[in-house]
C-alpha cells in the first residue's frame, strides 16, 4: 500500500494521509499522540486554561477539549512494590467530592489514590488491601488523626502527625488561652517536637494531677437535667493528647525504620495540586479527577 501526505490535514494541526488505492484518509496517531501529550502538559502543568490554549493553537476550546479528552492518564504501574512507609490522607474539593491518596514516604512517590464522597475508615481498609495484592507491603504508617484510621494499619507501627495534634489543641485552646491552665496545657503541647516519650507522660500526668479540681468543675444550666463540665475545650484537649500518646512517639521507638513524625510530604503535595486545579474553573467531575490524577501521578 503506497500512502501519500495530505497538506489538507494541517488544518486542524493533524497531519493525515490517503491511501492511493483505496482513497481512504485517515490520521498520523504517532503525530496526534504527541499533540495530545503537549496539549494535555500545559494544561495542567502549566496551568494553561482552555481560552489561552485556543489562542496559542488558534482553535476554538471545543477542538482544545477534545484533544484534552484523548490523552490516557493511568495509575502509575510503573513503580516497583516493595515495603515502604506508607502515609495515607485525604483532601476534598467542596463537599461530598473528595481524593484519598496513598503515599509512599520511602519513594516520596504517590502510589495510589481514588475518588471518594465522604472520609471513612472502610476507604482506609480498601486502598491497603488494592497495594497489598499489588505486592506493596508497608513497614509504618503516618497518619493524620482521623478516628479509627491506626487501627487500619494496627499490625505495623502507626505515628500520629505532630502537626495535626497540634492543630487539635489550637482548635480546643485557641493560640492564646485565657485560663492558666488552658495557657500551661498548650505550652506543653509545644514540647512534644523537642521531647521523648517518657518526659512527655510524666508530664500529662503532673498536669493532670495539678489541675484535677479545675477539670472536674462543673456548671448547673437552666433547661438540662445534668450539671455540665465547665471548662469542656480544656478537657477535649487534654482528653486528645493521652488518647493520641501511644502513637505520638512511635518514630522514636523505631528509629531503625526513620519514620518521619509528620505528614507534610502529603500535605504539602496537596497544596499544590489544589493551586493548580483551581486554574480550572468549572470543571466537569470526570475531567477533574484526571486532571488531579496526572498531578498526584507525577508526584
Amino acid at each position: 500500500m503506497s500512502l501519500r501526505t495530505k497538506k489538507k490535514g494541517k488544518q486542524d494541526g493533524i497531519q493525515r494521509y490517503q491511501c492511493n488505492e483505496c482513497k481512504k484518509k485517515f490520521r498520523a496517531q504517532r503525530k496526534t499522540q504527541k499533540l495530545c501529550v503537549q496539549l494535555w502538559d500545559e494544561y495542567t502543568n502549566r496551568k494553561q486554561t482552555l481560552k489561552e490554549l485556543s489562542k496559542v493553537y488558534k482553535k476554538s476550546h471545543v477542538w482544545v477539549r477534545k484533544r484534552l479528552d484523548e490523552h490516557i492518564v493511568d495509575m502509575p504501574d510503573y513503580l516497583v512494590p516493595q515495603p515502604t512507609i506508607i502515609v495515607p490522607d485525604t483532601t476534598f474539593w467542596g463537599r461530598g467530592y473528595g481524593v484519598m491518596v496513598f503515599r509512599s514516604w520511602t519513594l516520596k512517590r504517590n502510589i495510589w489514590w481514588n475518588e471518594i464522597a465522604t472520609e471513612k475508615v472502610s476507604n482506609y481498609y480498601y486502598g491497603r488491601k488494592i497495594l497489598e495484592d499489588k505486592g506493596w507491603t508497608f513497614t509504618a504508617a503516618v497518619i493524620d488523626g482521623r478516628r479509627g484510621l491506626a487501627t487500619v494499619f494496627k499490625d505495623i507501627p502507626v505515628q500520629m502527625c505532630h502537626f495535626h495534634q497540634l492543630q487539635t489543641i489550637t482548635k480546643y485552646l485557641t493560640r492564646r488561652p485565657k485560663t492558666e491552665a488552658g495557657k500551661e496545657l498548650r505550652s506543653l503541647a509545644l514540647t512534644i517536637t523537642k521531647t521523648n516519650e517518657t518526659t512527655f507522660t510524666t508530664a500529662i500526668l503532673k498536669y493532670e494531677n495539678k489541675w484535677k479540681h479545675f477539670l472536674e468543675e462543673k456548671t448547673i444550666i437552666i433547661g438540662l437535667k445534668r450539671p455540665q463540665y465547665t471548662h469542656k475545650n480544656v478537657r477535649s484537649a487534654l482528653r486528645s493528647l493521652k488518647s493520641n500518646l501511644p502513637n505520638l512517639f512511635t518514630y522514636q521507638r523505631y528509629p531503625e525504620l526513620h519514620i518521619p513524625n509528620t505528614t507534610n510530604t502529603i500535605d504539602g503535595y496537596f497544596a499544590s495540586v489544589k493551586k493548580k486545579v483551581s486554574a480550572h474553573h468549572g470543571l466537569r467531575k470526570d475531567r477533574r479527577f484526571k486532571v488531579i490524577s496526572q498531578l498526584l501521578r507525577e508526584g
